[in-house]
């Protein structure tokens, strides 16, 4: 048998009882012959629980001190886990990134994986134990505990599973991936399987189910992932490299939604590439992502541009645009919901984008923006309309 990384998100783990339930699991896992890491979250809210906390104490806490804060949800999680199986006679062992050597580079609080050493975690499990791993955590060059971000786990997991050549799985509170959030649509379809590349886009654009940096990580290597409920043996769904014929079984695979991005707009900006890459080139530097651009027309040298980013990234975002222009120039729309459909499909599909914004059209619905790429189209949308805008295009593609 070979080794198999496992991932349980902070639902998996919210409880006790949770834990040992998941302890009992591994352990059969541990039976069956394979060799297995697990990779923890916090327990339940644990995460913005210690976020309350350092905000109580200040409104905009030392991102160092955060990353260090935060990263101790993790550490309890898989103390636990590994009492838990020791207390069931099973040999295991807990680690923190900083153990195993997870190297990271980059912002606190948006750190990424630049290499693991292996050796720590292969030695473990020649000796026959159970590795558990404190997920969502690193250590840059200083010796400074960074994080990697919300869903940070699910790419701590993919990274180990490439290092060690191992399966990876990925265990949440969802027995696997919709074609639409289920929450948003009742009769949403679950994938037997998905893409990369689909799930890469659906990832980044608002579904909840993976960390998008996990599923870029794992096309960049070929690791599939597969994606399953913790508490049941229902199958889930296996994210990989599909083949031409399942590409071309229709346009559409997905569907995504996020409430977590507002739209700000620059006006009266020189029409110059110089200025337009002064403005964008400011707001990189921060590693704020940038999603939907829209710029007017030319008119006596002068352009609006706007653009989408992380509510959380607002008022970073804006002391930076402070510096470049005056504040009337500056106007914020909190009430968007980006709207995405995705799907390799429409590599060989003409006409999606027609379907879908006659059907916008139809029911009045304004687009605020829009922004496409060779297998996805995403528009801002009001965020009242998101609802009705799910309804009309699951049902038109199939969802």
């Amino acid at each position: 048998m070979g080794i198999v990384v496992q991932k349980y998100g902070g639902s998996s783990v919210a409880t006790i009882e949770k834990i040992k339930k998941v302890a009992e699991t591994v352990g059969k896992r541990k039976e069956s012959g394979d060799s297995v890491v697990v990779v923890v979250s916090a327990m339940g809210d644990t995460t913005d629980d210690l976020i309350e906390l350092a905000n109580q104490i200040t409104e905009y806490p030392d991102k160092r001190e955060l990353d260090a804060l935060l990263s101790t949800g993790e550490m309890i999680s898989a103390s636990l886990l590994a009492m838990a199986l020791k207390s069931m006679g099973y040999d295991a062992i807990s680690y923190t990134a900083y153990q195993i050597g997870m190297r990271t580079t980059g912002q606190h609080g948006k750190s990424l994986i630049e290499d693991i050493d292996g050796e720590k975690l292969r030695k473990s499990l020649t000796e026959g134990k159970i590795v558990v791993v404190a997920g969502f955590q690193g250590v840059n060059d200083e010796g400074d505990i960074t994080t990697l971000g919300r869903g940070g786990s699910d790419t701590s997991a993919v990274a180990i599973a490439v290092k060690l050549d191992a399966q990876c799985e990925i265990y949440t509170d969802v027995d696997g991936i919709y074609s639409v959030d289920p929450r948003l649509y009742k009769n949403a379809k679950k994938l037997s399987e998905i893409d990369y590349e689909e799930m890469l886009e659906l990832s980044s654009l608002g579904a909840q189910v993976m960390h998008s940096r996990s599923i870029e990580l794992a096309q960049k290597y070929n690791i599939p992932v597969y994606v399953g409920l913790s508490t049941s043996n229902i199958k889930g769904t296996l994210i990989r490299e599909v083949t031409n014929m399942n590409m071309e079984s229709k346009p559409i695979t997905g569907l995504a939604t996020s409430d977590d991005d507002v739209a700000i707009t620059v006006k009266n900006i020189p029409y110059n590439i110089n200025s337009i890459s002064n403005l964008f080139g400011k707001i990189s530097s921060k590693r704020i992502n940038i999603d939907m651009i829209s710029q007017t027309a030319p008119i006596d040298g002068i352009v609006n541009i706007s653009f989408t980013i992380p509510k959380g990234d607002l008022n970073e975002c804006m002391s930076i645009l402070s510096e470049i222009t005056d504040k009337d120039n500056l106007s914020i729309d909190e009430d968007i919901t980006k709207f995405s459909i995705v799907g390799i499909g429409m590599k060989t599909t003409s006409g999606v984008a027609g379907r879908m914004f006659k059907l916008f059209a139809e029911n009045n619905i304004e687009v605020k923006l829009i922004t496409t790429s060779e297998i996805r189209i995403t528009c801002a949308i009001k965020t009242q309309d998101k609802l009705r805008a799910v309804k009309i295009i699951a049902e038109e593609f199939g969802l």
